[in-house]
């Protein structure tokens, strides 16, 4: 279908369509590739958008019969193709233990009502994590977040986590590196 969608395009629209491509590929690549070479870097560089982005391009050069005449699928704005410059949302990074310890470090002596409080967990397992770390308090903060980390799994997201402390009255250095 992308063979059969540039194989209708003028010469003079090919290269205005290469042109806009060229915010996504590089332009050697782009400016001596023929219509079947075209196509083939289209389905590599973008597996599953090559399409998509050719419909959005079709677009921006006026060429809405192409569009309906191959029954491009259209947006949810009515629109047909999609919105090549927008990046596909990325989901949301899970916290690593280098993370957590970074956050025990600055949570201080009050780690067990953040445990508590904030965090929903129960103190005689907080006990137990004081008692396994005696001699660090830091340790015992750290461990203090690797269980609710592993209680959340997934959702165990630098968000999370900021949104769960915001009753707590921690160093602000706390939320700025969740916020990283």
């Amino acid at each position: 279908m992308l063979l059969a969608l540039q194989e209708e395009l003028s010469e003079e629209e090919l290269q205005r369509f290469k042109f806009l491509l060229g915010g996504h590929i590089p332009a050697g690549m782009l400016a001596p590739a023929s219509r079947p070479e075209l196509c083939s870097i289209l389905l590599q560089r973008f597996p599953s958008r090559a399409l998509g982005i050719t419909a959005g391009l079709l677009r921006q050069l006026g060429r809405h019969d192409l569009l309906q005449r191959f029954q491009l699928p259209q947006d949810e704005d009515g629109t047909v193709g999609m919105q090549e410059d927008a990046p596909a949302p990325s989901p949301p990074r899970r916290l690593t233990e280098r993370d957590l310890m970074r956050i025990a470090q600055k949570l201080g002596r009050e780690w067990q009502e953040v445990g508590i409080v904030c965090l929903g967990l129960q103190k005689s397992r907080l006990e137990q994590i004081r008692e396994d770390h005696p001699h660090s308090l830091v340790l015992q903060s750290f461990e203090m977040l690797r269980e609710w980390s592993r209680r959340h799994k997934a959702e165990a997201t630098a968000q999370q986590l900021r949104a769960s402390l915001r009753c707590a009255s921690v160093d602000p250095d706390v939320f700025d590196l969740l916020q990283d």
